[in-house]
């Protein structure tokens, strides 16, 4: 923890940005303490622009982004990377989809052109057989991490809980099994069309690697790919500051523990607001110093883990999650009441400017050891490029941060963790619920 807020101020984050004619956001951000550099395309699609009935497209798109293109045969693209001593990989969310490269410096070529092929001549190698494959491996994901997966469920069953039903997060991410099954091959390249166009993307190259040179290559190879013809508008996404009501799911599941998710309406990502909901996550339940850790793991000994997040959404509203998992002793009851009892001390008696102080160093830590990684430095120059054009904030976070105080926090706190806006999905173990009903019936025929 040798780092202190002066310390930052000395970090500015080279960047430097460009457009291509065909629309496509180019960041750059050299730096050559080490001879590798990141790749990161940000795509502005996520599940929140499928429509009803296509539900897993963006997430199903991920992974035919990998089978090949026009001059990359179907598992090319990992084994050129792979070979060339680099790392790869891509990911959905609910507002974006991300493709990614790290690889030594004198490889950069190698990745940037890897990355516009596919961008670029994806349909011409998109078969039915590649389709009816990548949908049976998505389908199997869906059964290891989310159906058979303890507590795999939540992100959708929460996306559910929380948004209305005709929000654009509120289906699942991965999709369901029948719109996954109904995907065509003519849907599937009408999706790809719309939304993988160069000016509906983010190109950031971050690391060792030569500023002309690096032009020279982005123009060369992803200059030629003709811009999209727009994409249909997200429906409205805005949303009352809170629930309105409390909200609860209760999933009998085959965990071994209860575990609580309880999430609050946030503000967006990037509004003055997400920084005092950030700090307020963390003074809740970042790390083993947090309250929640603190009280509920340490002193009263009822949970076995305990942390909190936001989901960083920028459109529409944010989610806070707090997130407790009971120890073996603890009843699902007893769970519920404890967390509700430590939002109830919170939203009662605030923050205080030691806790504030706290939390706002281990965010500031946890930045600064980010923005060392060339790779997570890259992305993070695509998120603040997609959602607000404006790459430059990663240099800014530091200082939002620390104009947070306890008044702002607490006044957040006031409006945000009352009992109008709280969503609780409770994981209960399945043999628990039996046991229970044997104990009952004995109980009542004794």
């Amino acid at each position: 923890m040798g780092l202190h807020g002066g310390q930052f101020k000395t970090m500015q984050i080279p960047i430097e940005t460009f457009h291509l004619d065909n629309g496509l956001f180019v960041t750059l951000s050299e730096d050559h303490t080490a001879p590798i550099v990141a790749v990161n395309l940000w795509y502005h699609v996520g599940s929140a622009n499928e429509k009803p009935g296509r539900t897993g497209f963006a997430h199903l798109f991920e992974h035919m982004l990998f089978q090949g293109s026009a001059h990359v045969g179907s598992n090319e693209h990992f084994e050129l990377i792979q070979r060339a001593g680099g790392t790869l990989n891509g990911s959905t969310w609910l507002e974006r989809t991300n493709y990614f490269e790290t690889v030594p410096s004198n490889e950069l070529a190698l990745a940037l052109w890897l990355e516009a092929d596919r961008m670029g001549e994806l349909l011409p190698a998109m078969t039915q057989e590649k389709l009816d494959t990548q949908r049976d491996v998505v389908k199997n994901e869906r059964r290891w991490s989310v159906d058979n997966q303890p507590y795999g469920t939540m992100l959708e069953k929460l996306q559910e809980l929380v948004f209305p039903a005709s929000h654009p997060f509120q289906h699942s991410l991965i999709g369901s099994m029948e719109d996954l099954s109904a995907a065509s091959l003519d849907d599937v390249a009408q999706f790809f069309s719309t939304y993988y166009t160069p000016d509906n993307a983010v190109l950031s190259i971050a690391g060792d690697f030569d500023g002309t040179e690096a032009r020279r290559l982005v123009s060369e190879y992803f200059g030629p790919i003709p811009k999209g013809k727009g994409k249909p508008p997200l429906p409205p996404m805005s949303l009352p500051s809170v629930f309105g009501k409390q909200l609860r799911e209760v999933v009998h599941d085959d965990v071994s523990l209860p575990r609580l998710f309880m999430a609050f309406r946030s503000p967006v990502l990037g509004s003055e607001r997400y920084y005092a909901a950030s700090v307020a996550s963390a003074v809740l339940g970042l790390r083993k110093g947090s309250r929640l850790h603190r009280s509920l793991v340490r002193e009263r000994q009822v949970a076995a883990d305990a942390s909190a997040f936001t989901f960083d959404l920028a459109k529409g509203a944010d989610l806070l999650v707090v997130d407790v998992t009971a120890r073996p002793e603890t009843g699902t009851a007893q769970l519920e009441e404890e967390v509700e009892r430590e939002i109830d001390l919170l939203h009662r008696d605030g923050v205080t400017e030691p806790e504030v102080k706290r939390a706002i160093s281990l965010i500031e830590t946890d930045l600064i050891a980010s923005l060392q990684s060339a790779g997570d430095r890259a992305d993070r120059l695509s998120m603040f490029a997609t959602y607000f054009n404006r790459p430059e904030l990663i240099n800014e976070q530091a200082d939002r941060y620390r104009e947070v105080t306890a008044q702002r926090v607490n006044d957040l706190v006031s409006e945000q963790f009352g009992e109008d806006n709280r969503a609780s999905l409770l994981y209960v173990p399945k043999e628990g619920i039996e046991a229970e009903g044997i104990m009952a019936a004995a109980a009542s025929t004794g």
